[in-house]
């Protein structure tokens, strides 16, 4: 393996995917504001997610519908007026 190739700030973080509440242990060097006790007891950097490999329907093989912040309604407003009347 090659030396210095890792950024500094490499270490364990908890990942959670907040659709379907399941969290995981893995290296990263993803910022986080948050802290969360890990079942070994140690307390890790939290990096919640939308969508992950737990609830992704291509993964799971459900549909599952989500909206988050409003994003349709966002996108249907904005192109309302190109619409067919």
């Amino acid at each position: 393996m090659k030396n210095d190739i890792h950024p500094d700030n490499y270490r364990l973080v908890v990942f959670r995917d907040i659709s379907v509440d399941k969290s995981w242990l893995a290296y990263s060097c993803a910022p986080s504001r948050e802290n969360v006790s890990w079942e070994d007891g140690k307390e890790y950097p939290l990096v919640k997610l939308e969508i992950s490999s737990e609830s992704h329907p291509f993964f799971t093989g459900k549909m599952k519908f989500v909206d988050t912040a409003g994003r349709i309604d966002k996108f249907n407003k904005k192109f309302a007026k190109f619409a067919k009347k």
